[in-house]
């Protein structure tokens, strides 16, 4: 059926940049004007501006709607001492979230405890029975973080309770928003904040730095030590590195690298990182992961608890226990991957959505599968648990296809759904899950039959070897913190020779090259591209990025490969 393969990729290189942005960016070498102009930076303000890692608007967090009620509220809490809970998410925004309001929320003498609700007995977001839970316990304010946007009934069930709520949440709000003290989520109309994209960790740094104002010298001291917390589930959920993100991550980054948290020297080193050298890449694919491990296992009070703790003992035991669930996670969502593949390719020759659900995957890592069905495949893709009455997916997609929208013309056949463009989750009854597949099917065919449906891989410029100098790379580091929405720098070289290669790794699943241009050569790798090792030709085209890699204590420059074509064949 056409599912593409590593080499079938589309090549998209950025357009040159114009003349004006040219002559307003001489100040920069040239390959760093282009790489600024493919960031939507074409002047030498706004160019200084993102080199500085300073947002160009006005982040005075009482601009956002609900905020300063929500500031009133929490301060009379405070001085009537009365028992706030903070009630957060299992994923890894949700708790470093949690961490944050609750830390800060104590060093301003509240008597505040936390409540993360479990996976899989409870589900995202509120639920009736722990807002009963809470009252009972004589709790009188909750204060969502990460989640509650939609939460219109619950909303209704705690008033019912005696209980005040103050939502902040960055999900996208349903038509209704819930009726209670404040709703602090710069999505929602009328909000005039200029980010739109904090992650629920970033909301709740906001609501803090709100409180701060009103606290001295020591509050505003306070705050910067969150930071760390910030950077983690800011990259952690993916929101875009641009605008004030970009300033608090690489802040978050400054802060991670010196941080005092037992809990992260403990996890660091466990997963083998010096924190000295943490960067956004490092909180993608060795933090963040086994910070949400817990979660998605068994319960995210167990990284709640790495996070906050100051105990030696404990933050090394809770360290072993999430590095151990990382590699139950890895293991259980590689089967998962394969069995889905099998049943949602089931009789679909031309697929342009993938759906699988079965009653013994694991609820904790469908999302996770659902995004390798996605890599691999390059389509929409829902993976889901098959229970007794009703079924719990999660959604992961493509640029081409919102998921959202598409759950949203199907919320009739829905028990409840929510998410965002490339990723979502919902509940279904099971009686009507056949039609819902049928309709998510058509929906997809809808937007997408007339789709290339390849993978872009978008490179800022075509460069010679010759053109990647130690000055050159120092020039691009400045546009560190890279990652979602600030994509490190990508470069194509044509008709370069291989010198060498070798497979290495596990099964020999990466590639190792050495490449020249006859004037220079670079050491090359290329993660899970091991299978072209036999077929490649002598001269090629590559995409990559450009790096240090630091091997035994020697560190030298090399080319990450994205992906390798013969020369010769169009991009």
């Amino acid at each position: 059926m056409g599912f593409m393969t590593s080499h079938k990729n589309r090549w998209i290189i950025q357009p040159r940049l114009s003349p004006e942005a040219d002559a307003a960016l001489a100040a920069y070498p040239p390959i760093l004007r282009q790489v600024l102009f493919n960031r939507g930076l074409a002047t030498l303000q706004e160019a200084q501006a993102f080199l500085h890692g300073e947002p160009s608007f006005d982040t005075n967090p009482l601009q956002m709607k609900g905020m300063a009620r929500a500031v009133e509220r929490i301060r009379l809490a405070l001085e009537n001492g009365e028992s706030i809970a903070v009630y957060g998410d299992y994923d890894v925004d949700g708790v470093t979230a949690t961490v944050l309001l609750v830390e800060f929320l104590r060093a301003l003498g509240g008597k505040v405890r936390e409540y993360i609700p479990n996976r899989f007995d409870e589900g995202y977001g509120l639920n009736n029975e722990a807002l009963a839970a809470l009252a009972n316990d004589g709790v009188q304010l909750v204060i969502t973080v990460d989640c509650g946007v939609r939460s219109v009934e619950e909303a209704r069930h705690a008033q019912q309770l005696g209980l005040d709520l103050i939502i902040t949440d960055h999900h996208e709000p349903g038509d209704n928003l819930p009726d209670v003290v404040a709703v602090i989520n710069p999505k929602q109309a009328g909000d005039i904040y200029p980010e739109k994209h904090l992650a629920g960790v970033g909301i709740a740094y906001k609501l803090a730095e709100a409180l701060a104002a009103g606290y001295g010298k020591r509050a505003q001291r306070l705050l910067p030590t969150f930071l760390d917390l910030v950077a983690l589930g800011t990259v952690a959920d993916l929101a875009p590195l641009t605008g004030e993100n970009r300033s608090l991550v690489r802040r978050g980054l400054e802060q991670l690298r010196q941080t005092s948290r037992q809990g992260l020297f403990s996890l660091a080193n466990v997963a083998g990182v010096n924190l000295k050298q943490v960067n956004a890449q490092t909180i993608g694919y060795v933090l963040g992961p086994r910070l949400n491990a817990a979660g998605r296992l068994e319960s995210a009070l167990a990284a709640f608890r790495l996070l906050i703790t100051t105990d030696a003992q404990e933050a090394g035991d809770l360290a072993l226990k999430l590095n151990q669930q990382n590699l139950e996670r890895q293991k259980l969502t590689h089967q998962i991957q394969m069995q889905a593949e099998v049943l949602a390719l089931d009789g679909r020759e031309e697929a342009f959505l993938l759906f699988a659900v079965h009653p013994d995957f694991s609820h904790g890592v469908v999302g996770l599968a659902a995004s390798r069905l996605v890599d691999t495949h390059y389509r929409p893709a829902v993976v889901g648990q098959y229970g007794e009455e009703t079924s719990r997916c999660s959604c992961r997609s493509i640029p081409e296809f919102h998921i959202t929208h598409a759950l949203d013309e199907c919320a009739d056949l829905l028990v409840r759904h929510g998410g965002h463009a490339a990723a979502a989750g919902f509940t279904v009854r099971n009686e009507n899950l056949p039609a819902l597949i049928e309709r998510l099917h058509e929906i997809a065919r809808r937007e997408l039959s007339q789709s290339d449906l390849r993978r872009r891989l978008i490179a800022d410029a075509e460069v010679s070897l010759s053109h990647l100098t130690p000055d050159l790379f120092r020039h691009l580091e400045r546009l560190q913190p890279t990652g979602y929405g600030n994509p490190e720098p990508v470069f194509v070289s044509r008709n370069v020779k291989i010198t060498a290669k070798r497979q290495v790794g596990a099964d020999g699943k990466h590639l190792k090259l050495s490449v020249t241009n006859g004037r220079i050569t670079f050491d090359a790798i290329g993660f899970r591209l091991g299978e072209m090792a036999p077929n490649l030709p002598n001269v090629v085209d590559i995409l990559y990025t450009f790096e240090l890699n630091e091997y035994n204590g020697y560190t030298t420059f090399q080319l990450n490969l994205k992906d390798i074509k013969p020369s010769g064949v169009p991009d």
